[in-house]
C-alpha cells in the first residue's frame, strides 16, 4: 500500500476530466491499495487562481474539496515541518504551490505523483507521469 499525493493538476483532472490523467495515472488512483492525498496546498493554489478567473482552474475550491472527501481522498494539512523543508529543495522550480507539495512529500515520505517535468526533476519521492 501506497500512500499518493497528487499535484494540482493531476488532482484537477481526477476530479473534473478523468479522460485527460495518463493512464498510469488513472491505474494508480483506481488501485484500492493505495491511499489518496490532497493537500491543502492545492486548495489554497485553486482558491487563488479560480479567484483570478484562470480558464484551467475554474471548479470552485469548496466544491472541489467536498468532492475528494467524498471520493475517499484524505486532507493532508500544511505544517511549520513542510514549510521548514521547502528551504532544503533546490531551485529548479519557481512556483511555490509546486515547491511545498515537494517539501511535503518529502517530509511525509509519500510519493507525490505529477506530470510536470520541472517537478520531476526534484530528488525525493516523486512520480512523474507522461
Amino acid at each position: 500500500m501506497s500512500s499518493l499525493i497528487l499535484d494540482t493538476h493531476l488532482l484537477l483532472w481526477a476530479a473534473n476530466e478523468p479522460d485527460r490523467l495518463p493512464a498510469a495515472g488513472r491505474n494508480l488512483i483506481l488501485d484500492p491499495t493505495n491511499t489518496l492525498l490532497f493537500s491543502a496546498v492545492s486548495i489554497w493554489e485553486v482558491a487563488i487562481k479560480h479567484g483570478q478567473g484562470r480558464d484551467d482552474f475554474q471548479i470552485e475550491p469548496n466544491r472541489l474539496r467536498r468532492g475528494l472527501a467524498n471520493a475517499g481522498y484524505v486532507e493532508l494539512a500544511m505544517t511549520s515541518d513542510h514549510a521548514a523543508t521547502v528551504a532544503q529543495l533546490p531551485p529548479i522550480h519557481r512556483d511555490p504551490f509546486d515547491r511545498m507539495l515537494i517539501a511535503q512529500a518529502i517530509a511525509e515520505g509519500v510519493l507525490l505523483v505529477t506530470s510536470d517535468p520541472l517537478v520531476g526533476r526534484y530528488p525525493g519521492p516523486i512520480l512523474l507521469l507522461q
